[in-house]
C-alpha cells in the first residue's frame, strides 16, 4: 500500500503486523501542529483507515516531545491578507477540526503514545485518542489562556473536563500548570503512565490486545459512551438492550462464547 506523506519529513509512517505507527517527526522542534502535517495526517488516516488490515493504530512523536502545538512560526506566513484570527479559524475548520474528527472515528483502535511534553493543540491531538498512554517524563500543558490570551482548542475544551472533571479543567486552562504523566493517570485524563523505555512496548503490546477486538467494537464503545453523555439513566438502559439485540445475533458474540466454552482466546475475523 503507498501511503500519502509516508515519504514526507514531518511524518513517519510504519504499518507492521496490521498496527500502523504514526511519529510527528520534527524531534528538533518538538514536533509542532504545521498546517502541512495535518493535511498530511489526514491524508494518511484515510488511507489507513481504507486498509481493512490495519487493526489498529499508535500515534507518538520523535525525539524528547510528543507535539508541542500549533507552529507559531509559521501562522503568520498563512494568512495571507486576512487577519491571522481569520485565518486560524479558518485553518481549524477546514484542516485542525477535521483532524481531531478523523482520529475520534478512525475506524480501528488509536493508541496516543505520549513520549514527551504534550502541550497546547498536542493536548487535544493525544485525547482524541481511544487510549492515552504517557512516558513518565511526560506531561500536558494547556498555555492558551495564560500565555496567548486565547481558550483552548483541537478539542481539549470537550476532552478534558469530560475525563478530569470541570473544576480541574478550569483551574488546568487559567493557571496553565503542567500535569504530570503520573498524576494526568491519577485523574483519569490518561490511561496510564510508564517508564520512558518501556513507551514502545507497551504501546506495541496495547495496540496488539486492541487489534483482536471484534469487527466494530471499538465504535461500538464510542457511541455507547457518546450517548451515555446526555442519556437519562432509562434512555441508556434502553440504548443498551437495543444494542445487544443486534450484537448477540452477530459472529462475534457466537465465537466469544464458543471460546469461553473451550478455555481460549476468542478469534475475530479481520476488520
Amino acid at each position: 500500500m503507498t501511503l500519502p506523506g509516508a515519504e514526507v519529513d514531518t511524518l513517519r509512517v510504519e504499518v507492521d503486523g496490521g498496527i500502523a505507527t504514526l511519529t510527528l517527526d520534527q524531534p528538533a522542534r518538538m514536533n509542532p501542529l504545521g498546517l502541512s502535517l495535518q493535511r498530511r495526517m489526514l491524508e494518511v488516516l484515510a488511507a489507513l483507515g481504507a486498509d481493512r488490515s490495519v487493526r489498529a493504530l499508535v500515534l507518538t512523536g520523535a525525539g524528547k516531545a510528543f507535539c508541542v502545538g500549533a507552529d507559531l512560526n509559521t501562522m503568520q506566513a498563512a494568512s495571507g491578507d486576512r487577519s491571522l484570527g481569520a485565518a486560524t479559524a479558518d485553518v481549524m475548520a477546514e484542516v485542525s477540526n477535521p483532524l481531531i474528527l478523523a482520529l475520534r472515528d478512525f475506524p480501528a483502535p488509536t493508541i496516543a503514545a505520549v513520549n514527551g511534553p504534550a502541550a497546547g493543540a498536542g493536548v487535544g491531538l493525544a485525547l482524541a485518542c481511544d487510549v492515552v498512554i504517557a512516558a513518565r517524563s511526560a506531561y500536558f500543558y494547556l498555555p492558551f489562556m495564560p500565555k496567548l490570551g486565547i481558550v483552548p482548542d483541537l478539542g481539549a475544551t470537550w476532552f478534558v473536563p469530560r475525563l478530569v472533571g470541570r473544576a480541574r479543567a478550569t483551574a488546568l486552562s487559567l493557571l496553565g500548570d503542567r500535569l504530570t504523566a503520573d498524576v494526568a493517570a491519577q485523574w483519569g485524563l490518561i490511561w496510564s503512565a510508564v517508564d520512558d523505555a518501556q513507551l514502545p512496548e507497551v504501546a506495541r503490546q496495547t495496540a496488539s490486545r486492541l487489534a483482536a477486538l471484534p469487527d466494530g467494537g471499538v465504535q461500538e464503545i464510542r457511541r455507547a459512551f457518546d450517548a451515555a453523555e446526555s442519556n437519562t439513566l432509562p434512555a441508556q438502559l434502553q440504548y443498551e438492550a437495543d444494542r445487544q439485540r443486534e450484537l448477540i445475533d452477530r459472529d462475534a458474540f457466537s465465537e466469544g462464547v464458543r471460546a469461553f466454552l473451550e478455555k481460549r482466546a476468542p478469534d475475530f475475523r479481520s476488520r
